[in-house]
């Protein structure tokens, strides 16, 4: 049993909640251009890639809010069900070290 695609999960998933709070945080900075994450497999890990959005010259901030929360509910229930699975591996793990005892 191998967690390591859980916990790569978890780091990719940190790494777009820090996106999302950083472009939430500066919604009132004139000027701010959010950056954008996305998660995708590489080669059997996920991986977040993180890039700046294309500046639609406004002089406000261009961190759209409706996208933003969303993100973050979304991120949030994807970090749940990794940790869930993580602990349902300690307790396998746990109960055939009790068999073995």
């Amino acid at each position: 049993m191998n967690i390591s695609n859980n916990i790569s999960s978890l780091q990719a998933n940190q790494t777009f909640l820090n996106t999302t709070a950083n472009n939430v945080a500066n919604v009132n900075t004139d000027g701010f251009i959010p950056k954008d994450t996305r998660i995708t497999n590489s080669g059997e890990s996920p991986v977040a890639n993180t890039r700046t959005i294309d500046d639609t010259g406004s002089k406000k901030s261009q961190t759209d809010l409706a996208k933003e929360i969303p993100d973050q509910i979304v991120a949030g229930g994807v970090a749940e069900a990794n940790v869930a699975a993580i602990k349902t591996v300690d307790e396998m793990f746990g109960t055939l070290l009790d068999i073995k005892a």
